[in-house]
């Protein structure tokens, strides 16, 4: 298993590296990284523009492929994946947002899936029950429902408890509570403004999972495997979960590598709405800047996450499935 997995992660590398190139290419040909400049008052003449980006290694003027060599020995000989328009090293920026937007995400990813995977078990041991109904109505309506909407309307529902209690009892906006010092308060202070974006990005996640585990399992369920080991005296729900299942994961667990990143997309929309200041956020302030070296390396944030959603679907698919190990 191990040399199937490390054959894949090098697929996975070299199709992240033609992704962040494409990007790369794509953002220094359309986008104008003098725009913050030209916009100032009084505003600089267009030499003095030239010349600060240049000191950036954003070059106008500079051809497309000379920059990108450039910016390929700097990320491989230093790791430097440049600056913004306005001088900040990217490094530094993207580094002090992914923690923050893994606090937010690696919670919601691990709930997502685990009651996702959950309900659809549910859902398909009692197919067109009242509860199988629900669930699934209930999950046909997020995927039509758009991800800033849904926040909204939860960070709305947050408000409104809060007013009607009469006392602030959700966050519903932030990361932390400024003049709070001590690990201890601090921890607890960060769980009380996780739990409302938390929740908008579960409820909302895991009907993708719900569906597909429950149809999966449903296709199953009536399979000669099944009928034999309730043949041998297992009851219906036993060979469900000893065998059924098993066999109705590998799916679900293939289709990590999608998911995830459509999680980590949603995380955008939710620091936004919840002023989370994450990469996510970051992002979407970067194309407006007409950022080039932030577009891209989040090009690349995204190409690796993936990865990452890509080899912990083979594993799991290799484990179990032993032909996949074949």
């Amino acid at each position: 298993m191990l040399k199937y997995i490390l054959k894949r992660g090098v697929t996975y590398i070299v199709m992240a590296f033609l992704a962040t190139s494409a990007a790369f290419f794509m953002a220094s040909a359309f986008f104008k990284p003098g725009q913050a400049y030209e916009a100032r008052t009084p505003r600089p003449s267009q030499a003095s523009i030239n010349q600060m980006l240049a000191g950036y290694g954003l070059d106008p003027n500079r051809p497309i492929i000379l920059k990108y060599f450039d910016w390929l020995q700097r990320v491989f000989l230093h790791w430097d994946w440049g600056r913004t328009p306005t001088g900040a090293y990217v490094n530094h920026e993207f580094g002090t947002r992914v923690w923050v937007s893994a606090r937010l995400v690696l919670i919601s990813v691990l709930l997502t899936l685990i009651i996702g995977v959950a309900l659809g078990v549910i859902s398909a041991s009692r197919q067109y029950s009242m509860a199988d109904r629900t669930l699934t109505t209930y999950s046909y309506i997020t995927f039509i429902l758009p991800a800033p909407v849904a926040y909204l309307l939860i960070q709305l529902g947050g408000i409104a408890i809060n007013q009607a209690v009469g006392h602030r009892i959700f966050f519903v906006t932030g990361l932390y509570t400024t003049g709070i010092t001590g690990f201890w308060p601090s921890l607890l202070d960060l769980i009380a403004h996780m739990i409302v974006p938390t929740f908008a990005m579960v409820i909302f996640g895991w009907g993708g999972y719900q569906t597909a585990q429950r149809q999966f399992l449903l296709d199953n369920v009536s399979a000669d495997f099944v009928r034999t080991a309730r043949a041998t005296g297992l009851s219906r729900s036993k060979a469900i979960r000893k065998h059924a299942l098993r066999v109705s994961f590998i799916p679900v667990a293939q289709s990590i590598a999608f998911t995830i990143p459509a999680i980590f997309t949603g995380s955008f929309f939710a620091e936004s709405i919840f002023n989370w200041p994450g990469v996510g956020l970051w992002s979407i302030q970067a194309i407006g800047n007409q950022d080039v070296s932030t577009a891209t390396v989040m090009v690349a944030y995204g190409a690796m996450i993936f990865a990452i959603g890509a080899i912990i679907a083979d594993i799991a698919t290799s484990a179990l499935d032993p032909r996949v190990r074949l």
